[in-house]
């Protein structure tokens, strides 16, 4: 029914003082109709908690303007319950900030004097609400695209970025459950403490199951954590009139950070309860009464939600987030019901049922919990939404914060669905840990790894997050090169998953700038330079027998690799000067020479070297250089010292002066042959390269967020410093130049899949030139916004910027590259 039709007189017990109301909303409501003729207060009737009013207010000239107040109920309540406050701050945010659909704030009045009680007023909408969860008189067709619509909605929600948006100090993600069944056993304990309800010791054992079987991922704020909306349903959701979309999720109450899981299996309970409540008592749901025909069945609504989410589906542990929310559910309507017997219930008469309902819920959890299974294994094969996700879902929803995805270039589904979790993975992941991976850095453990650090590893690849570096074609070619004899690696298989997501550059480019925003997250996902420059060189032009011994272990992230290419006697940009000599012995090569700047050799998981050299020194001048593996283990291989960049050593991987004195390694150790050297140093830079330049625009990113909060949050000469105008325009600049090096970044990258590494090579030299010069100017802004917390190691910028620095020279200098551009457009006007 259209939302003016739930409207009915303001309850007795809800009377408020309707001219106090007037006076705060026209002084605090923006255009609210002044001077207004008349207001008219009706109330909701549907939702039993905070008490709802349609104000109606009348201007000169006949126009009527609608809004709705939402308030606590009057007299006692439960501690922590009716938090008008939390429910504006989430529909603030999220109306600010994202695209989820949700009804606009205009204010939040915490002076109970006004009216009573705490209230804030938002905008009315005029659309439908389904208060029947069977959708009685709603055609087959339509009843299937609102439970869609609603499983779209609610993966919406779950993907937003909170820290994005200021609410990551909305709750504790970690132990969510744990904490809710001892919030919700207390709740209960609290509404029936005058009367012991027939199912009281049932559900007092039912918290003790709980406790007993809480999921193990419910213990850390990782993946699956984040925004809860803690009460969707379809009728807490309002529908376009005409449309079939959700315009608004209402009822924010118990809105908090925590187990998103719990979002889902509550918003499943009709397929497993009737909490009818104009009906009395009611036991089963869709399973026991027969699906409504349209309304999908629940697999198919749980497959529609992990799809769009990109969540793992929930067999495991379904059956303890069914009974939970039926616990929860019933310490909810065990609490309205303790509210209609003290008379302040916001439903009316239709809540003296609700002590029925909590009860049948309690039986209801132990019928679930009682089964031997809940739900499949797996969907049912072709279970998915049909047509995939609706095109306004995709519009709206494919990235959290709106401003993210404008421009030429849209991603799939699938690279927002690997966006989407590798962003949750940093959040709940890699930035907590930042501070303790930089004191083990500044430790005297130093040059030894993080023992965190391995278990990020290894759920990254759990949650496919793994080698998502390597291109389509190098991975089709690794493919038949390592796998042609060994039955498990088909796809899916953890062989096959090695071997990335099957992405173009373009596509990885959407994912390497999200673990650019951190100085420690490549590696976590295997990412990491310089070994997914080695990994590409192996891929690409090592044999068999060298992508077994070292592409392998590289891939599983068991070893870790160094790329010695420049020496300190010579000017190594241009690659020719090189003087490290690879001489041919019988069976070996013998290596002499020095190399410094070889990042990762001091890792003490690095194992090979990839270097380069010159096997014969009167040959053409880009024929005389070679590429060799070399063991870190061979006789004459010596670390001599670490070098540090800006004072950062960046330990444990760091930058290493390595001499190699007569150093005999296998001739089979040599790549693609000798005088290849140029060639493949070639293929291994374009995209190599272009990873840096990817993960600049990361960088610059977390520089631009940092600098925002910074500026919303200090004051300077008497006014916060994103008041001042010299800031915003400041401010204004950096964002202009990061969106144009982001689109010519991912222009390189089209570029390089369509056309390759020679022909791309222009535009490749202008990403190269954009992308850290743009970088250093948003991360000095940053510091200089944050002051002197800016030049310390309290922040990540100091180290960001060094980072940027470094790569307008370890990037090939911005000389060599501008010379690049300038000849090519010559050549050009030549033409």
């Amino acid at each position: 029914m259209l939302t003016s039709g739930l409207l009915r007189p303001v309850d007795d017990a809800h009377a408020i003082d309707e001219a106090a109301l007037l006076r705060y909303a026209a002084e605090h409501v923006a255009g609210f109709p002044s001077p207004a003729r008349g207001l008219a207060l009706t109330q909701f009737g549907h939702g039993q908690s905070n008490p709802t009013y349609c104000i109606e207010a009348s201007a000169p000239g006949g126009v009527t303007a609608r809004y709705v107040l939402r308030k606590k109920p009057p007299g006692a309540i439960l501690q922590s319950a009716h938090a008008v406050e939390r429910e504006f701050q989430v529909l603030k945010a999220l109306g600010t900030y994202t695209d989820v659909p949700v009804p606009k704030v205009f204010c939040l009045c915490t002076d109970a004097s006004v009216i009573g009680t705490p209230f804030y007023i938002m905008e009315h909408l005029e659309g439908l609400i389904y208060p029947d969860n069977k959708l009685t008189g709603v055609t087959p067709t339509k009843r299937k695209t609102i439970y869609l619509a609603a499983a779209e909605t609610l993966a919406a929600i779950h993907k937003v970025d909170v820290t994005a948006i200021g609410l990551q100090k909305y709750g504790r993600r970690d132990n969510y459950c744990k904490r809710q069944v001892e919030r919700w056993g207390r709740q209960y304990l609290s509404s029936t403490g005058e009367g012991k309800p027939a199912r009281y010791q049932k559900m007092l054992d039912l918290a003790h199951w709980l406790k007993e079987h809480i999921p193990k991922e419910d213990s850390s704020a990782g993946f699956g954590t984040g925004l809860v909306h803690g009460d969707y349903r379809v009728d807490n959701l309002v529908f376009h009139p005409t449309e079939d979309r959700v315009i608004g999720v209402l009822d924010w109450e118990l809105s908090t950070l925590g187990n998103q899981m719990c979002d889902v299996a509550y918003s499943s309970l009709p397929y497993i309860i009737d909490a009818t409540t104009s009906t009395g008592y009611s036991y089963g749901g869709f399973e026991y009464t027969g699906i409504p025909d349209g309304i999908p069945p629940l697999e198919e609504y749980l497959a529609a939600y992990c799809s769009i989410s990109a969540r793992p589906w929930p067999a495991a542990s379904w059956k303890f987030y069914v009974a939970f929310s039926l616990f929860r559910g019933a310490s909810i309507y065990a609490g309205v019901y303790h509210r209609w017997t003290m008379g302040n219930a916001s439903g009316g008469e239709r809540a003296r049922f609700s002590g029925k309902i909590a009860n049948a819920m309690v039986d209801r959890a132990w019928d679930i919990i009682n089964r031997e299974n809940v739900l499949r294994e797996q969907p049912a094969r072709g279970m998915h939404v049909s047509n995939g996700p609706s095109q306004e879902f995709q519009r709206k929803h494919e990235g959290s914060i709106s401003t993210k995805d404008q421009g030429k270039f849209v991603p799939s589904e699938k690279v927002m669905q690997l966006r989407n979790k590798l962003m949750k993975f940093m959040e709940y992941y890699i930035y907590p840990m930042e501070s303790e991976f930089y004191k083990r850095a500044h430790s005297t453990s130093r040059w030894t790894i993080h023992p965190e650090e391995e278990k990020l590893k290894a759920l990254a690849k759990r949650e496919g997050l793994w080698n998502l570096f390597i291109p389509l074609d190098s991975a089709a070619r690794a493919r038949e090169l390592l796998f042609e004899d060994m039955s498990h690696g088909s796809p899916g298989s953890s062989e096959e998953l090695l071997l990335g997501a099957g992405l173009t550059n373009l596509e990885y480019g959407y994912l390497c700038e999200i673990m650019g925003r951190s100085i420690w997250a490549p590696q976590i996902f295997n990412c990491g330079p310089p070994d997914t420059g080695n990994m590409e060189v192996l891929l690409r032009y090592g044999t068999k027998e060298q992508q077994k011994q070292w592409l392998v272990p590289l891939l599983e992230g068991k070893i870790r690799s160094g790329f010695a290419m420049t020496e300190p006697q010579v000017a190594s940009s241009d690659a020719t000067n090189i003087e490290c000599s690879i001489s041919r012995q019988g069976d070996f090569y013998v290596i002499n020479g020095t190399k410094w700047w070889t990042s990762g050799a001091m890792d003490p998981r690095c194992q090979i070297l990839v270097l380069m050299g010159k096997t014969d020194f009167s040959a053409p001048k880009h024929k005389q250089q070679s590429m060799i593996l070399v063991d870190v283990k061979t006789p004459g291989v010596q670390i001599r010292r670490p070098l540090l960049v800006f004072g950062f050593d960046d330990a444990p991987h760091g930058h290493a002066e390595i001499t190699f004195e007569n150093v005999r390694v296998p001739a089979t150790n040599i790549l693609l042959g000798e005088g290849r050297g140029f060639e493949i140093a070639q293929g291994r830079l374009g995209p190599g390269r272009l990873h840096h330049c990817m993960r600049l625009i990361g960088a610059a990113e977390r520089g631009m967020n940092l600098m925002v909060e910074r500026a919303l949050s200090r004051t300077t000469f008497g006014k916060k410093i994103a008041q001042h105008g010299s800031f915003l325009a400041d401010l204004a600049k950096c964002r202009v130049e990061l969106e144009q090096a982001r689109l010519l970044v991912l222009e390189a990258a089209d570029q390089l899949d369509r056309h390759g590494n020679k022909k791309a090579r222009g535009i490749l030299a202008m990403a190269k030139v954009a992308a850290p010069n743009m970088a250093l100017k948003v991360l000095d802004m940053a510091m200089q916004v944050h002051g002197g917390a800016g030049l310390s190691s309290d922040t990540v910028l100091s180290h960001l910027w060094a980072t940027a620095r470094t790569l307008r020279i370890a990037d090939g200098p911005d000389e060599v590259h501008l010379g690049t551009i300038a000849k090519l457009e010559l050549q050009r006007a030549r033409m």
